[in-house]
């Protein structure tokens, strides 16, 4: 196997982990990137770009049958062959490859007293959300992700799913039924960069951009159980990819608000304490006793 192709293994299982309703829409991921970062889809014509993807895909599926040509019959023809794999490719899913995530479940020990709050909060997901019955979210401090799989044995068309997105509510459901998610949201987001998309002929994915992005949600809706937001975890990678500033900023609003939650002072707090222990070393005379921080 070459070294060269195995170098974003890891990121790619990472993104296959929180995608377990197959291939498809590990596939629409990639090509959402590409539409919202890149000018991929309107920088060529179609036929130059799906031309690109079919050369690309074909280059892959030629080292498939090599790689493969020793555990399969001679005999069997390259047309053959090409059905085969298209077979596999439509069964095979990611649960194969990662398990399905648990739903969430509340947090019944602690550490130390100062957790003590946290005791009946869900665990946050692997991605810093939460699992539950109905449907499951996902959220980054810029927006949050909500996938709402609708039980029906039939295949749905986007008519047929009724979803309306506020600015702070959210009402996902099929039409002409109780709907899967009714309530108010967490927080506001914002409305025009809020987008939802059905997958899979079942799937409802549902994007929400935030618009206070320094805080962690800690639930989707008023009326679900919260989360910890004090076990929320953001992963390595995606705090690296930011400039300094901006990952200082990041890790200093993180640091904040895990200490208001532990009741503790925030980093401007101490800022505010040092300098009052600088004032009082300089001015000894005068009465502090009664001084207080807002």
């Amino acid at each position: 196997m070459n070294i060269e192709d195995e170098k974003f293994d890891g990121l790619l299982l990472a993104i296959a982990e929180k995608h377990t309703d197959g291939i498809p829409q590990f596939l629409d991921t990639i090509a959402s990137f590409l539409r919202r970062k890149t000018d991929f889809f309107t920088g060529t014509s179609k036929e130059k770009w799906e031309g690109l993807l079919l050369g690309v895909f074909n280059k892959q599926y030629e080292k498939a049958i090599t790689q493969n040509s020793g555990n399969v019959n001679q005999s069997v023809t390259k047309q053959d062959n090409k059905k085969a794999q298209n077979i596999a490719v439509q069964e095979t899913r990611f649960e194969e490859i990662v398990p399905k995530e648990e739903v969430s479940k509340p947090i019944n020990d602690v550490e130390d007293d100062s957790e003590k709050d946290e005791i009946g909060k869900l665990k946050p997901n692997s991605g810093n959300g939460c699992t539950l019955d109905n449907y499951s979210w996902t959220q980054t401090l810029q927006e949050v992700e909500v996938k709402i799989p609708l039980k029906t044995s039939t295949a749905l068309r986007a008519r047929d799913i009724d979803v309306t997105i506020g600015k702070s509510s959210i009402k996902v459901g099929l039409k002409n039924q109780e709907p899967v998610i009714n309530g108010k949201l967490c927080a506001e987001v914002k409305q025009d960069d809020s987008v939802w998309v059905l997958q899979d002929s079942n799937t409802v994915l549902i994007t929400l951009e935030k618009i206070n992005k320094m805080n962690w949600w800690d639930r989707l809706v008023a009326t679900d159980q919260p989360i910890s937001t004090r076990k929320i975890n953001p992963e390595p990678s995606k705090l690296s990819d930011l400039d300094g500033e901006t990952r200082s900023l990041v890790e200093k609003m993180m640091y904040d608000q895990r200490q208001k939650e532990m009741g503790l002072p925030t980093s401007e707090d101490k800022r505010k304490m040092e300098i009052m222990e600088k004032f009082k070393m300089q001015h000894p005379e005068m009465d502090f006793s009664n001084c207080k921080f807002n």
